[in-house]
This record gives C-alpha cells, sequence and structure tokens, in this order.
C-alpha cells in the first residue's frame, strides 16, 4: 500500500500472496468484455418456413416412392423427415439464443444452438445405419422401379432442397445453422444422384442402381453427422476454439506493457461465435488507475486479435514463483 501526504490512499494492484488466491473482495479479480457481439444472420422465421416445405416434400416423396417401388426415394424420404426435427429443435435454439443471460443462465443461452446440433447429428448417425441396412436387404433382393416416378419426385425434392440450402447460406457461421445446411446440402445432392440413377435405370435396365443410392445416401448421411457430432461435443466439453491456439494467445498478451508472465490460460467457446478467455497476469505493483490500463489492454487485445468478447483476468504481484499449469515466463520482444 502506498499512500501520498496530500492525497487519498493508492492501493496497488494486487497483494495476493499466492499464484491460486481468487478472492473476488480485492482488485486483483476483474473481468470485462467488449461490445462486438456476433448475431444471427437469420431470422427464427425462415426454420419455420423451410419446416413447412420439408414436410410437404416428405409426403411427396413417400408417395412417390411406393407408387414408383424405390427404396432409395422412400430413404430419401425418410432422411428429408429427419430434417423436420432437426429444424424444430434448432429454430427453438434460435428463439432461445435470443434470451438474455440471468441469474440461472449467467453466460445466456448460446449453447442452445450447439445442444440442437449435437442432437441432431446423433439421431442421424443411427439413421444413416438404418438407411445402409434397408439398401443392403434390398441389393439382396431386388425390385422393379418405375424411373418416370423416381425423377419427377426427386426433380420437386431438388427444388425445396436447393431453396432451403441457399437460404441457410447466410447463417453458415453458426454451428446449429451449419448442421442444417450441410444435411439440406446432402438431400439436394441425394436428389441428384436419384435423377441420374432413375434415367440409367430407364436405359439400362439396372434395377441394382436403386439400393446403391441408397446405400450411397446413408454413408453421405453418416459422414457429415460424424463431424458435426464431433465439433459440438467439442464445444460442449469446453474444447478450445480450433482457430486459436493457447500459447499463441499468452504470447499476444506478453507484449502488453507491464505484463511480465501469465499463466492458467483457458479459452473456451460459449456457442454462437460467442469465445471466452480466463488468465492469471503478474504484474509488478502499481496505482489503481495503471491497473485498470493494463485491464483494458488485455480486454481489447483478445477482441481484437481473437474475436474473444468475454475476458476474465486475474491480477498477481511479479517476482512470486510460479507454481501454476500454464506459465510463460519469458515476455516476448516488444
Amino acid at each position: 500500500m502506498h499512500q501520498h501526504s496530500h492525497g487519498p490512499v493508492i492501493q496497488p494492484c494486487d497483494s495476493s500472496e499466492s499464484a491460486h488466491q481468487h478472492s473476488r473482495e480485492r482488485f486483483g479479480h476483474h473481468h470485462g468484455h467488449s461490445h462486438a457481439h456476433p448475431h444471427p444472420t437469420l431470422k427464427p422465421s425462415v426454420l419455420g418456413w423451410a419446416i413447412v416445405a420439408t414436410l410437404a416434400l416428405v409426403v411427396a416423396e413417400i408417395v412417390g416412392g411406393f407408387l414408383g417401388r424405390s427404396v432409395a426415394l422412400l430413404n430419401d424420404a425418410v432422411h428429408n423427415l429427419s430434417d423436420v426435427p432437426a429444424l424444430g429443435i434448432s429454430w427453438l435454439a434460435m428463439r432461445w439464443a435470443e434470451r438474455p443471460a440471468d441469474t440461472e443462465k449467467t453466460y445466456g443461452y448460446h449453447r442452445a444452438g450447439t445442444l440442437a446440433a449435437f442432437t441432431n447429428a446423433l439421431v442421424l448417425v443411427f439413421l444413416s445405419l438404418w438407411l445402409g441396412y434397408e439398401a443392403f436387404e434390398r441389393l439382396r433382393a431386388p425390385v422393379n422401379v418405375i424411373a418416370s416416378w423416381m425423377i419427377w419426385t426427386s426433380v420437386a425434392a431438388l427444388a425445396v432442397n436447393g431453396g432451403i440450402t441457399l437460404a441457410l447460406v447466410r447463417g453458415r457461421n453458426d454451428l446449429n445453422l451449419r448442421s442444417i445446411l450441410i444435411h439440406n446440402f446432402g438431400d439436394a445432392l441425394s436428389n441428384i444422384a436419384i435423377i441420374a440413377g432413375a434415367i440409367a435405370i430407364r436405359i439400362t435396365g439396372a434395377q441394382w442402381l436403386d439400393p446403391i443410392l441408397g446405400l450411397a445416401i446413408g454413408l453421405l448421411v453418416l459422414w457429415s453427422s460424424v463431424g458435426i457430432l464431433r465439433e459440438s461435443s467439442h464445444i460442449l466439453l469446453e474444447g478450445r476454439p480450433r482457430e486459436m491456439r493457447v500459447e499463441e494467445v499468452a504470447r499476444a498478451m506478453l507484449t502488453i506493457e507491464g505484463v511480465h508472465e501469465v499463466h492458467d490460460v483457458h479459452i473456451w467457446s460459449l456457442g454462437g461465435g460467442h469465445n471466452a478467455l480466463s488468465l492469471h497476469a503478474r504484474v509488478p505493483d502499481m496505482h489503481m488507475d495503471a491497473c485498470e490500463r493494463i485491464l483494458i489492454s488485455i480486454q481489447e487485445k483478445a477482441a481484437k486479435h481473437f474475436r474473444i468478447d468475454h475476458t476474465t483476468v486475474q491480477l498477481e504481484r511479479a517476482g512470486l514463483p510460479a507454481t501454476s499449469g500454464y506459465v510463460m515466463p519469458e515476455p516476448a520482444k516488444k
């Protein structure tokens, strides 16, 4: 503590005696937010219209599949039917994400979309396995299909899935919406494949092409779903954002004047493009106004260089033995 003869008492930045002291009553623990919060680029009503269009498509493909005796078309109808709960969950997640933080969900509801993506992907993994089994059974016992029903039903399906895909492109940076985008893009590709297969069946009479297409659709669903499942579970498990490196962030903080060392660096995603950072920084004894400048510099660098909008900083006195987890003892060259 420092005292001036003609002024108020000026306290040092932090007087904690241990690298693990986290008392919130002291000035050493701060956290702040930048104001660069990303916002969804799509309104929930877009997903509402997508649900209505997808339901109409499912009905059309079921009718076309039965009349045309096509397992590929029926499998694609089931595939599109799985979009309905996926779109519904995503619509609900978008509405939840708009809700502000409260005393129970202090970080807000940003991970509602991530949870929706995880749920959708898990359902699709099991669905793809079922589609693959059905296609294999049809390979063992081929059925004559009516190619014209396959062609015209798939053309209508392609128009619907293509339209939904284009409508969702603007939200591709959101994991929740990206899971729907990838799924609908896969639907559009499967429609093209069914059209091509139906034309080939009409020309060559090769009925085995229909179950092969069904198997290919199942594999496509599995491939896209596993990627979404891996990424959403990474976020739910507090994983580091893929585009960031802990060491890179730590060394960037060491370029700030007055920061001698940083450790206990943690970076995670809150979902919806929101990232958070917490760290301990060792600084020399200084007045509180100087501490505030260091805190602001750390928050600004995190927001500007790494798009981190929630930063928590624990300031500690420099020179004490480092016993914490992630230590960067050597400052970077200014």
